[in-house]
């Protein structure tokens, strides 16, 4: 088996998560108690831990996200009409970036009732994934 990446989140509930992540994004759930569940992201391990603490807005797609890389762009497009579909919220809608560059890649980026935000990308050269270092571009200006 390959490794599997993980991820420990904070939400406030257990049935908006499976709403926004079972029925919206489609992952299939595991083991579940009232304070958390297991997830199944495209094969890798989400886990939803209940806080009750006030969970922030962010200003901005950054510090702080996270998502899937996918091989294909018609897997990444067929996210994006689910989501769609769903009336999952996007907080930022499919779009093409650093256009005609090796770093091009589609994106779009999901909020989930509790704030955390999801990015869902497809790279046009693979190579950009981990490589292309001698570019310098990584994410979007600041305001």
């Amino acid at each position: 088996m390959a490794n599997l990446f993980h991820l420990a989140f904070p939400v406030s509930n257990i049935p908006d998560t499976k709403r926004f992540y079972v029925d919206g994004l489609g992952c299939h759930p595991g083991r579940e108690s009232p304070s958390a569940l297991i997830l199944n992201f495209q094969g890798h391990q989400l886990v939803a831990h209940v806080t009750r603490q006030q969970l922030p807005l962010q200003e901005s797609i950054y510090p702080r996200h996270f998502g899937l890389v996918f091989d294909t762009e018609a897997d990444w497009a067929t996210l994006a009409e689910r989501a769609d579909l769903k009336n999952l919220t996007f907080y930022q809608t499919p779009k093409r970036r650093f256009e005609q560059t090796p770093l091009e890649h589609c994106t779009f980026f999901l909020e989930d009732p509790f704030h955390n935000l999801l990015e869902f990308k497809y790279y046009c050269h693979p190579s950009a994934i981990f490589g292309e270092s001698r570019l310098a571009q990584v994410g979007e200006a600041m305001a």
